[in-house]
């Protein structure tokens, strides 16, 4: 009986690693850093480029419309909004901005270099959102000190930022076309979908 039991006991100790295994096995499927084959990445591009051209110069888009629509009330909002985060983005720009694009072409050089010379695939997937992002940023900081200098309101102002959201899509349209033809030709080139 104890020899019996000892086996038992055994199967149970082997089978509970081959199970543990299996779940690791299954997280890191499910993270996988070959980032153009994996869905969360796609949908991670999406988010990004999305949330990027609903919020023109940190102000959600649906405000700009009703600003239109609704007159007064929603236009005084819509010029408030405006008016603190453009005074916002042009203060980090005035104190630290040297610091920031020194920062910012330090990372996204580290990312180039990782990405297309050591060819390592997750960088490349970051550099392919963060290079393009970085033109935007440099576009609403270029809209908030055109809005500030020429004090722009009411349905100028509206027209301004849907004028810099056409942009922002622009740039988005490129990136997300540009990004898939690089994620085909590296999933075909790896061999990711041939088996």
């Amino acid at each position: 009986m104890d020899c019996a039991r000892s086996q038992v006991v055994h199967k149970k100790e082997t089978h509970f690693p081959n199970q543990e295994t299996h779940l690791v096995g299954s997280v890191f499927e499910l993270i996988d850093l070959r980032s153009f084959s994996n869905l969360w990445f796609w949908i991670a591009l999406a988010v990004v480029w999305s949330t990027t051209s609903h919020w023109v110069l940190g102000v959600p888009f649906d405000m700009v419309r009703r600003a239109r629509v609704n007159g007064e009330q929603a236009m005084t909002d819509l010029e408030d909004m405006v008016r603190i985060n453009s005074n916002r983005l042009l203060y980090i720009s005035s104190t630290s901005g040297l610091w920031l694009l020194g920062f910012g072409f330090f990372i996204l050089s580290s990312l180039g270099i990782l990405a297309f010379y050591y060819w390592v695939e997750f960088a490349q997937a970051i550099f392919l959102i963060a290079f393009p992002m970085s033109f935007v940023g440099l576009q609403s900081l270029s809209t908030a000190r055109l809005i500030r200098a020429q004090e722009i309101e009411g349905e100028d102002l509206c027209r301004q930022l849907s004028r810099h959201r056409f942009w922002v899509q622009v740039i988005g349209m490129i990136s997300v076309f540009v990004t898939s033809m690089w994620g085909m030709y590296q999933n075909l080139h790896i061999g990711a979908l041939s088996g």
